[in-house]
């Protein structure tokens, strides 16, 4: 495995050793697995790595959680010398009182220097930094206070690193953290990200030996094969290789699909949806001008010319119109994965947050992909709050838009959003930069538009008429047909067959003559009004939909 440092590693020892940071907040994914060369695994958790890695010159080291408590993991014989150690008293277990305990440590030492003696390298380690200290806002905690004061004086010692003195605060997320943490100028901010493919495929390569059969069909193509899951974890990744292993069962090509999926949405803990789409913008019936623009950019990505892609996608419509189908057919001509936006808000104060800081972490790991929000005048949040979610929704509204104008994701991240009223959307959501092409997606207006759709979805399900029969029913289709409502009518024929003995004519026919619009033509209208309104091509709108509009 390759011993090349990760970027965020290679800050540390830049920032401590220049002697401009003494104190480090790293955040993200401290809770994988790293490369350790000395050890016999080769693999260990982000405390290990700090320790044997990062600090292997200083002299003490102590770790601290609220499970443990404090610990010595390196240099007990120097740190049982201190006089302020007690003797028969248990160390303290509790954050603040543990916090100031070890504050007083290197006061000592500080003190020794000062007085020219010499004092031995010390490095701290408090691991679960966000549970120790979270963010609770309006909250008049003054121990959670005190303790964010306390590590505010350490990182606020200019000399810390001159001292021969470190402290890494491990969290899993930054806006968890109390704000005197997360936003002191004095500490420095790193975040640790999801492996690589060069650090996956180094993972792989140090568990070879020990998990041959895993490996076995793909041992030649480890990059490949890296590369295919790429947004996993290492930890994730080991376990698949050791159970693997186990198994006797070795991974193929047409296994990291699944994988893939598996692996990342364990991570994330039901926070996403990950789907690569076996459908394409082939399969899709109508909008012929869209999809051509739809094709002109997924060539313009294959070319690399990243410079006239767009940002985002808007899919606006009336209900059951198939944005959601659009997006995946997207997608699979693309041949990038979908990730859907779920589950993400909490009703725990800063979680939303983690949530999102978590998932975004993930889509830039990715590399290529495209983010889908269904609903998106609900899930994106507003700029301004009510009164009764503390301002949860307005900080979603920001984090989220912050990251859909990140000009460092032009031609990686591709947000789709879909609603059937954009009109809800915060306009500065849908500005140029953010949402650059609006797609409107309109119902069938005329026989010639719906009988296709309604025949395609019949057939599909087994309903086989003659062309006969198929236009003995045109003058009975509804005024505005959608992919949506022409589904539920193919099921309901469907079921006269199954339960009533129909014939498919006899079935079509009832269900066409008797059934009543499953959503309002004025509402339709209204939502198809809308998505004209929003569309920032003329060509997008049919000159039927016009004239229909303005009837």
């Amino acid at each position: 495995m390759s011993t090349t440092l990760p970027n965020w590693a290679r800050e540390v020892i830049a920032r401590y050793e220049s002697g401009s940071v003494g104190c480090f907040v790293l955040h993200g994914n401290v809770n994988d697995r790293f490369h350790l060369p000395q050890t016999k695994t080769g693999i260990g958790a982000l405390s290990d790595f700090l320790a044997q890695v990062l600090l292997p010159r200083f002299d003490v080291i102590l770790t601290y959680d609220l499970g443990r408590g404090i610990e010595i993991t390196r240099g007990r014989e120097i740190f049982t010398t201190w006089p302020g150690l007690p003797k028969e008293v248990q160390l303290p277990t509790q954050p603040l009182q543990a916090s100031r305990f070890l504050g007083r440590y290197l006061t000592y030492l500080r003190n020794l220097r000062h007085l020219g003696s010499e004092a031995p390298k010390v490095a701290l380690i408090l691991q679960g930094a966000h549970l120790l200290c979270p963010a609770l806002p309006n909250t008049l905690n003054y121990d959670l206070h005190a303790l964010a004061s306390v590590w505010q004086t350490w990182a606020s010692d200019s000399n810390l690193a001159h001292h021969g003195q470190a402290v890494f605060l491990l969290s899993e997320n930054l806006t968890g953290l109390h704000p005197l943490v997360a936003r002191h100028p004095a500490i420095a901010h790193l975040e640790i990200p999801l492996p690589t493919t060069s650090e996956l495929t180094g993972v792989m390569e140090l568990l070879a030996p020990s998990c041959p059969h895993a490996l076995s069909a793909i041992k030649d193509r480890l990059p490949w094969a890296a590369a295919r899951l790429n947004g996993a974890t290492v930890s994730a990744v080991e376990d698949l290789l050791l159970r693997r292993h186990y198994d006797q069962k070795a991974l193929n090509e047409d296994d990291f699909g699944a994988l893939k999926k598996q692996l990342v949405e364990r991570d994330c803990a039901d926070l996403i949806d990950f789907v690569e789409p076996d459908r394409s913008l082939e399969g899709l019936i109508g909008l012929d001008t869209a999809k051509n623009w739809l094709r002109q950019d997924l060539e313009l990505w294959r070319r690399d010319e990243l410079t006239a892609m767009p940002m985002g996608y808007l899919f606006c419509g009336p209900v059951g119109t198939g944005k959601t189908y659009l997006a995946e057919c997207l997608a699979g001509e693309a041949g990038v994965p979908v990730v859907t936006l779920k589950n993400f808000r909490d009703r725990w104060v800063g979680s939303t947050e983690a949530n999102l800081e978590k998932i975004f972490s993930l889509l830039h790991a990715l590399g290529r992909c495209m983010v889908f929000i269904d609903e998106a005048d609900q899930a994106l949040g507003k700029r301004a709050s009510g009164s009764g979610d503390s301002g949860v929704s307005s900080r979603v509204y920001s984090m989220i838009a912050k990251e859909m104008s990140n000009p460092r994701n032009r031609g990686r991240l591709i947000w789709i959003l879909a609603s059937s009223r954009p009109d809800l959307i915060e306009i500065d959501l849908k500005r140029p930069g953010r949402i650059d092409v609006k797609i409107p997606i309109f119902p069938a207006t005329s026989p010639e538009q719906s009988l296709p759709l309604l025949r395609a979805l019949a057939t599909r399900r087994g309903l086989h008429l003659t062309d006969e029969q198929w236009a003995d029913l045109t003058p009975h289709l509804p005024a505005l047909v959608t992919p949506g409502g022409a589904e539920a009518l193919a099921v309901k024929a469907v079921r006269l067959v199954k339960t009533e003995s129909h014939d498919p004519f006899a079935a079509l026919h009832h269900v066409l003559t008797r059934s009543l619009p499953p959503v309002p033509l004025e509402i339709l209208k209204a939502q198809m009004r809308l998505a004209a309104q929003e569309s920032t091509e003329r060509e997008f709108i049919p000159p039927a939909i016009s004239t229909f509009l303005d009837s």
